[in-house]
């Protein structure tokens, strides 16, 4: 079963960049897809980005993050990395990172069955 920790929120500027890292462990028994949700007060959780875990290259965002956020891989920490750029206020929720766990839209969040805890990202005016 692997297991996910984030780390990396904080609390920043309408503007500022902000790097978000999930530390993966364990046994690779879910699909070989990984990916960040977002959730905001009052809100459903949100699919934010995707990456293809094993082999890294495939990735997929959401509309609203495209071009602002890079989600990637880093072998040598075996982390998953979030870039945020360019932040702005309604980014602010708190940020997970999931493991994709059962076939189905990697833009869904009831595909994936692991969850970090998640890293509250806020971001001021």
């Amino acid at each position: 079963q692997v297991q996910l920790v984030e780390s990396g929120g904080g609390l920043v500027q309408a503007g500022d960049s902000l790097r978000l890292s999930c530390a993966a462990s364990g046994r690779a028994k879910s699909r070989p897809v990984l990916g960040w949700f977002r959730q905001a007060p009052g809100k459903e959780r949100e699919f934010v980005a995707a990456i293809l875990w094993p082999g890294g290259g495939s990735t997929w965002y959401a509309d609203g993050v495209k071009g602002r956020f890079t989600i990637s891989k880093d072998n040598a920490k075996n982390t998953l990395d979030l870039q945020m750029n360019s932040l702005k206020p309604e980014d602010t929720a708190v940020y997970y990172c999931a493991a994709q766990t059962s076939g189905g839209s990697i833009y869904s969040r009831d595909t994936y069955g692991i969850w970090g805890q998640g890293t509250q990202v806020t971001v001021s005016s």
